[in-house]
C-alpha cells in the first residue's frame, strides 16, 4: 500500500513529543524528530541548550533536511511521522515542499504556550511560538486545495483515544491500542537535544490527563500571547471536534 508520510506541525510547549511517542509505538511507523532544528539554529544564530551538538549532527541546510524526509521506508513500515516545529520555518525557506506531505496542524492556546515557554527561556517573542507560521501553512495548503486537520491539544487530552481513532480513520489506517501507552525512557529517535527538553516525556508512559490551568503573565508576555491569538482563533475555528 502507498506509504503515509505525515507532517505534524506544532509550536513549542505542546504535546508534540508525546504524540511522536504515540505514533512510534505503532509497529508500522517510523518517526523523525524536528528535522529543521539545526537549520533554524544556523539561520537565526539563537543560543539554545545543546546548540553545538545539534549543529554537529543534524543538517544545517534545510533543503538537505527536507530531502531526507522522502527516503524509502524500511520493510514492513507504512507510516512516516515527522514531528515539525512551525517556528523552525524561517522567511528565507521555501515551503512548497510541504504540499507533498499529509499535514496536520497541532495547536495550543497561546497564553498557555507562553506561560510554559518562559519557564525555560529568558524571553519570548511572537515568532517563537509558531502560531503565525501555522496560519501561513494553512493558507499555503488551502491555496493548493488541501484541507488539513487542526487538532487542539486541550481537546485531544480530554479524550486521546477518540482523537487517535479519528486520526487513523482519516488516514485509512487501523487504530492500534499501543498508541495510548509507551515504555518510559529515551529513544534512539529522540533528537540530540532531548536531554535538555524531554525529561517529562521520557518519564511518561502515556498522555497526561487534561486539567485546567491558571497562569499569570507579565505585561510583555501577555502581549505576545495576544499578538498570536488571532492566528490561534482562526486555526481553532477549523479544529477537529469529536
Amino acid at each position: 500500500m502507498k506509504p503515509v508520510r505525515l507532517a505534524v506541525w506544532s509550536g513549542p510547549r505542546n504535546i508534540s513529543t508525546a504524540l511522536m511517542r504515540s505514533w512510534e509505538n505503532r509497529p508500522d511507523c517510523v518517526v523523525v524528530d524536528e528535522p529543521l532544528y539545526a537549520a533554524y539554529l544556523a539561520g537565526t544564530g539563537i543560543d539554545h541548550p545543546g546548540r553545538e551538538d545539534v549543529l554537529a549532527v543534524c543538517p544545517t541546510d534545510w533543503r538537505e533536511a527536507v530531502g531526507r524526509l522522502g527516503e524509502p521506508l524500511p520493510a514492513g513500515v507504512r507510516v512516516h511521522y515527522a514531528k515539525h516545529m512551525s517556528h523552525h520555518l524561517l522567511p528565507e525557506m521555501d515551503t512548497d515542499w510541504v504540499l507533498a506531505f499529509t499535514t496536520v496542524l497541532l495547536i495550543r492556546d497561546p497564553t498557555l504556550v507562553v506561560a510554559s515557554y518562559v519557564r525555560t527561556r529568558a524571553s519570548v517573542e511572537p515568532d517563537d511560538i509558531g502560531l503565525r507560521q501555522q496560519a501561513a501553512l494553512l493558507d499555503l495548503l488551502l491555496a493548493d486545495g488541501q484541507d488539513p486537520p487542526v487538532i487542539d491539544a486541550d481537546d485531544f487530552l480530554r479524550d486521546p483515544r477518540a482523537y487517535l481513532i479519528w486520526w487513523c480513520d482519516w488516514l485509512g489506517l487501523p487504530f492500534n491500542d499501543g498508541m495510548l501507552n509507551w515504555p518510559a525512557g529515551p529513544r534512539d529517535t529522540d533528537g540530540v537535544w532531548a536531554p535538555h527538553w524531554y525529561a517529562a516525556v521520557q518519564a511518561s508512559t502515556g498522555f497526561a490527563s487534561w486539567r485546567p490551568r491558571e497562569v499569570s503573565l507579565s505585561e510583555h508576555d501577555s502581549g505576545v500571547a495576544e499578538v498570536c491569538r488571532p492566528a490561534y482563533e482562526r486555526l481553532r475555528a477549523r479544529r477537529v471536534r469529536l
